[in-house]
């Protein structure tokens, strides 16, 4: 018996003789909820909660024994709930005491005793059993079934409420056997005259105190008033009381117990959050759980480096995590990046191949706490993330990502009847973060926590990936879900997103160069300068030279791989006036270059001007607005012993912008640009620096002597 210490109250009922009862008043203290639990399933801990949060008091039946009453899905059963019942009624003397015998897996509290008291009293009969719109098991028996002028004409098992010495007699002819129906056994009971006015039954027809979903989820809304959060039917506009997820309604019960009871509201927001957590800040470095990380290679997937520069951020101790690496990608793109995983000697790193169960490397590691699955296209911002999905104390729990300008996510919040997605009225709202909590859903996928000790139980004998007719995500959530086991997200914290992988190419040599349309975000923190979005604010722009601007632009990685991607192209111009691949076949001052549209980049060099360069034109050029158009953009190549120079000339453009992609000193020596007209040099170009200065009439320049090694940089004539 689960006691909950609750102040003695009463509650005035009044009612007419011609309804057979006089007018009383019941506490609820002589109101006991019993229910049937042989397992503490996540379902069985909400339906507590629910309990505790109203001061309910709960007996629980079956604890520790083996459930022998089948299933909704397999067909029909629960006699085992019946003669636990009778057991337990028989050792129950007073007879004025009220027992609501409900189902908990699927059950949720919605109010308290007292509204529950008032109602049943209401009723004017002695037991009042939840009603459905559908009959189950046996629909030859509905004719039988007496009629009603409104609302549900079915008896549902799951829950009544009622007096104890008329459940008594009601029981009292059970013989039946645990895998025995208890839906049909209380059906053919109340459909027996006879029986139905002895024991004085009678069925919630309008759910004002039970309401099963099964048959009606077009029925039920959430209503959301005064910090409160109720069900409501809509075709009886009822406030149920007990709200049962019966039948196949086991997500829609899940989707409402993330509200009710009060879980969440406008008001409050998630008011159960910071419940049962595990909290890590008083503990030793060597006491915080072990972490077995998977990684997943499942596809060629831009910005590897950087998910294992992140990976190794992760706030956490190195000595508790180990890490196995999943790869389903041939070739070398993907593998030589993971050498900078040797920076972190403490953690354990495996490489296993596709055949390998996921899960098997934490279930069968006996100090493996915690499996913590991780696809190589989540991009994991939040360095706590780890950390704080332990603390939730959750079986299953996700860090909500989304992808970057889209609804998409890692959580689905409803299923299809096909078990594909739906979107939950709650989806838009839970995605753009104005409602925050930690929600369960019948979906995630990505990146998620799971407990070992689920492994190892519940989840023992599962290959939780494997289908033959599911993709490995699906597989995974079905499986858990066909256990009754939740799964949750949150969005209490920004934890990341997730890359786009449907249009990555693999034909380059730095593939991520061409991501600035897919993975706009995550280009701009490889590619762009860590300054640059300081320019404006902090005046970081430079004026060496009259109507000349120099800022930072490319970061090092980008100035890099743009280099490494024309030596890896390598078809370098010869330098001459004549040059094919301009119009008119003649340019008047050659260098040797490799345009950007030779390794097709060219929409992508756009983007990136029209994004990065166009909003400084025109702060530096008040009044002149640029669409970035160019018809030539190029890396030159400066040798002593090819080209080391360029002689005086104007650009063919409206401006130009000039990148140095490698550093004087260590790279080359000499180099620069001269403006003849102002007799101004910039000598010492920085890496990943812009020169910015207008093309024709007045900026008349030309390109210093390079004396030693070799200088790249990258040109553009904008607006011709």
């Amino acid at each position: 018996t689960l006691e909950c210490s609750q102040p003695l109250t009463y509650v005035n009922f009044t009612s007419d003789m011609a309804g057979g009862f006089l007018s009383t008043k019941m506490s609820v203290n002589k109101l006991l909820v019993v229910t049937v639990a042989t397992k503490e399933t996540d379902g069985f801990k909400r339906f507590l909660g629910s309990a505790k949060h109203f001061n309910y008091t709960v007996k629980v039946l079956g604890r520790g024994q083996k459930w022998m009453s089948g299933d909704y899905m397999s067909g029909p059963g629960g006699g085992q709930k019946v003669r636990l019942l009778k057991e337990a009624l028989e050792e129950m003397k007073n007879e004025d005491k009220v027992i609501l015998f409900i189902d908990s897996y699927d059950v949720v509290f919605a109010s308290g005793p007292k509204e529950l008291l008032k109602k049943f009293q209401q009723a004017r009969h002695k037991v009042v059993f939840s009603s459905e719109s559908l009959i189950w098991p046996n629909r030859h028996l509905e004719d039988k079934y007496p009629h009603v002028i409104v609302g549900n004409r079915f008896l549902g098992s799951g829950g009544f409420i009622g007096y104890i010495p008329n459940i008594k007699e009601m029981v009292a002819d059970w013989t039946g056997k645990d895998n025995d129906s208890d839906q049909l056994f209380f059906t053919k009971i109340y459909i027996d005259p006879v029986k139905r006015k002895s024991i004085n039954i009678t069925l919630d027809s309008k759910c004002r105190l039970f309401q099963n979903l099964h048959g009606a989820l077009d029925e039920v809304v959430l209503k959301f008033e005064d910090g409160r959060v109720r069900a409501r039917n809509v075709l009886y506009d009822t406030l149920p009381v007990v709200i049962h997820g019966n039948g196949p309604t086991k997500l829609q019960i899940n989707y409402l117990g993330n509200y009710i009871p009060n879980t969440w509201t406008f008001e409050t927001g998630c008011t159960v959050c910071h419940q049962d957590l595990h909290p890590l800040t008083a503990l030793k470095e060597s006491e915080y759980p072990l972490v077995v990380i998977g990684v997943f290679i499942q596809q060629p997937t831009p910005f590897v480096t950087m998910f294992f520069e992140r990976l190794l951020k992760l706030q956490y101790p190195k000595n508790r995590l180990k890490l196995f690496i999943y790869n389903q990608v041939t070739g070398e793109h993907l593998i030589h990046k993971l050498g900078l995983l040797s920076l972190t000697s403490q953690t354990h790193i495996q490489m296993l191949g596709l055949g390998t169960h996921h899960c098997d490397m934490c279930r069968k590691d006996k100090d493996c706490d915690y499996f913590f699955l991780l696809d190589i296209q989540v991009v994991l911002k939040n360095e706590n993330t780890l950390k704080i999905l332990i603390e939730q104390n959750l079986p299953i729990v996700a860090p909500m990502l989304t992808r970057v300008g889209r609804l998409w996510s890692n959580f689905w919040g409803a299923l299809s009847a096909e078990g594909y997605y739906a979107r939950s009225e709650d989806y838009v709202d839970i995605v753009q973060g104005r409602r925050v909590g930690v929600w369960n859903v019948p979906y995630v996928s990505s990146v998620y926590l799971v407990k070992a000790s689920l492994l190892r139980s519940e989840l023992a004998d599962y290959e939780l990936f494997n289908s033959n007719t599911l993709d490995p995500d699906m597989a995974f959530c079905h499986n858990i879900r066909d256990k009754g086991i939740f799964m949750y997200v949150t969005n209490m914290h920004t934890f990341g997103r997730i890359l786009s992988t449907d249009n990555y190419q693999t034909s380059h040599l730095h593939n991520d160069l061409w991501q600035i349309f897919e993975n706009p975000v995550d280009w701009q923190e490889r590619y762009i300068h860590e300054n640059y979005t300081y320019i404006m604010k902090d005046k970081l722009i430079e004026n060496p030279c009259p109507d000349v601007y120099w800022f930072p632009i490319f970061s090092d990685v980008a100035c890099n791989h743009l280099v490494e991607e024309m030596e890896h192209y390598g078809k370098w111009s010869g330098g001459g006036n004549k040059d094919t691949r301009i119009q008119g076949g003649y340019e008047n001052v050659p260098t040797i270059d490799i345009h950007m549209n030779q390794i097709n980049f060219e929409k992508e060099w756009h983007k990136f001007l029209l994004e990065y360069i166009a909003p400084i034109t025109e702060k530096m050029y008040p009044g002149y607005y640029t669409k970035a158009q160019f018809e030539l953009a190029f890396v030159v190549r400066y040798k002593p012993d090819e080209q080391p120079s360029l002689r005086p000339h104007h650009d063919a453009s409206t401006f130009t912008i000039n990148i140095a992609l490698n550093q004087v000193g260590p790279d080359y020596q000499g180099g620069g640009c001269r403006f003849l007209r102002y007799d101004c040099s910039i000598q010492a170009p920085r890496k990943g620096w812009s020169l910015m200065h207008p093309g024709r009439l007045t900026h008349y320049h030309e390109g210093l002597p390079t004396t030693a090694g070799v200088r790249y940089i990258a040109v553009s004539f904008v607006d011709p």
